[in-house]
């Protein structure tokens, strides 16, 4: 999974509700998570601790989090 900041649709007003804004202050460069972080932060999401993974309305490659979704 590729998580790319500069291609995200909801960027800028998507940032305060993203996990990974949330965890690693909005990183300049795209970040890549194995299969093992993603299980990491769905076990997080579903604590309550982050914002949930979603994939980004309209593109398959990029992702983001949404208050509120499981």
């Amino acid at each position: 999974m590729l998580i790319d900041c500069e291609t995200c649709p909801v960027q800028g007003h998507g940032c305060d509700d993203c996990v990974i804004a949330v965890l690693l202050d909005r990183p300049p460069v795209p970040v890549e998570l194995d299969a093992a972080e993603r299980r990491a932060l769905q076990r997080l999401a579903r604590a309550g601790l982050v914002p949930p993974l979603q994939p980004a309305s309209g593109s398959s490659d990029s992702c983001r989090s949404v208050s509120g979704s499981a």
